[in-house]
């Protein structure tokens, strides 16, 4: 029997170092400074983001260090610890959206972004990145790239919109604008949000209803696991995850063309009378009885039901009643198993494993296609429940799944 790997999050003071190093190394002198973003774990609320509806995420201990130094010219050169002898350039001058291949297109997208948005002042830069989010894991390792890259910029740039959680938004929306268009991976704004407005303790209560304020726009959340003796098992399954195959974005499409049909802006304007109905069985069946194609049946329930879960498990959790959002966890996977389509076997088997060995709810999170579940164990329990996921992993032919510690941090910061 092998271990499982747990992955452990880079301290504050060796994130710095690291980075500082990365970008000594490479570029040959100091950086303006550090900062930092973390990944982050969506407890539910899965792909509602985009239909303008609820997410409940909570920021990691994990996070991207990016060292960078503002340049004269509109040059960007850029490395990661992942290839550290590699260096990757791009120009703003005349940059196109989808003109920057590879990971690179990500912080070169995002000072494209905030020029697109008329800060004519943001010129190039050197960056170097450390990271312990796990890639391809579901979650968030773009995101907290993204943001990291933006708060920088914001800062040696003179921006003025990082000190405030309603200044924020304007990085979230530079940072979404970069993975959508320059990288071409879709997102609805889930991540970003999460990596640039979580507390530590706390999860945020995202509303995605477009036109609202920042204020309006999310609620912190208690989220302490301690108090109930709990623990939030996070295991990346390490199956191949792609979201910018078609995938996601048909899954988008398909709500879309579903709330045309409906004669509504979004889905959230559907789910919000049928959750508040007296009977949401009966207004659920009203709405799905309008529409003919069976994907847009199916995602449809997944959307009006899941964003009812979203104020179900805040309840439930604050209520302490573990049991009922336990119950909520198995729903969400259950629908974005049977009605969404976006999960996989190796995620599926995850989920299965961990309910069976005591969690008390286990689900996909993320985008799915592979990626991580979460499962609420009682604390103590999550390093023994992840090792039977990997004995079973190994027994059916899976890569080797690694595991880490989820408790609720703190946003995206400058660290030096």
């Amino acid at each position: 029997m092998t271990a499982v790997e747990f992955i452990e999050p880079i301290s504050h003071d060796d994130g710095v170092a690291q980075a500082t190093d990365l970008f000594k190394r490479t570029y040959g002198g100091e950086p303006a400074g550090v900062w930092a973003a973390p990944g982050r774990v969506n407890l539910i609320g899965e792909h509602t983001d985009y239909n303008a509806g609820l997410c409940l995420p909570i920021a990691l201990p994990h996070r991207t260090f990016i060292a960078l130094k503002p340049r004269e010219d509109t040059t960007v050169r850029l490395v990661s610890d992942v290839a550290p002898d590699k260096v990757a350039t791009a120009d703003l001058d005349g940059l196109k959206a989808g003109g920057v291949d590879g990971w690179a297109a990500y912080p070169t997208g995002v000072a494209w972004a905030l020029r697109e948005a008329g800060f004519d002042q943001v010129k190039g830069f050197d960056a170097a990145f450390v990271s312990c989010v796990p890639l391809g894991s579901g979650l968030s390792s773009s995101a907290a790239m993204t943001c990291s890259t933006a708060l920088a910029l914001d800062d040696v740039y003179g921006l003025g919109y990082g000190s405030t959680d309603a200044g924020r938004v304007t990085l979230i929306n530079a940072a979404i604008k970069s993975e959508n268009d320059m990288a071409g991976a879709s997102t609805g704004g889930l991540d970003q949000n999460a990596s640039m407005r979580c507390t530590a303790g706390h999860a945020i209560l995202l509303d995605c209803r477009p036109g609202l304020s920042a204020l309006e726009s999310v609620s912190q959340q208690e989220f302490d696991l301690d108090k109930y003796g709990l623990e939030l098992l996070v295991v990346d399954t390490q199956a191949p995850h792609q979201l910018n195959d078609g995938q996601y974005a048909q899954r988008r499409a398909t709500c879309e063309a579903a709330a045309k049909i409906l004669g509504v802006e979004n889905l959230r304007v559907v789910a919000d009378k049928v959750n508040a109905a007296d009977d949401p069985i009966a207004a659920l069946a009203d709405v799905l009885e309008q529409l003919d194609d069976p994907a847009q049946v199916r995602c449809t329930r997944h959307v009006i039901t899941e964003i009812g879960r979203v104020t179900q498990f805040v309840d439930a959790f604050k209520a302490g009643d573990i049991a009922k959002a336990g119950e909520l966890f198995n729903a969400s996977h259950n629908s974005l198993r049977d009605d969404y389509r976006v999960t996989v076997p190796e995620l599926d088997t995850a989920v299965n494993i961990a309910r069976a060995h005591g969690a008390y709810g286990a689900r996909m999170t993320g985008g799915g296609f592979g990626g991580s579940i979460i499962a609420l164990v009682d604390k103590g329990a999550g390093r023994e429940i992840a090792q039977r996921i990997a004995d079973e992993f190994k027994a059916q032919g899976f890569n080797a799944p690694r595991a880490l510690p989820a408790v609720a941090a703190a946003a995206a910061s400058r660290e030096a």
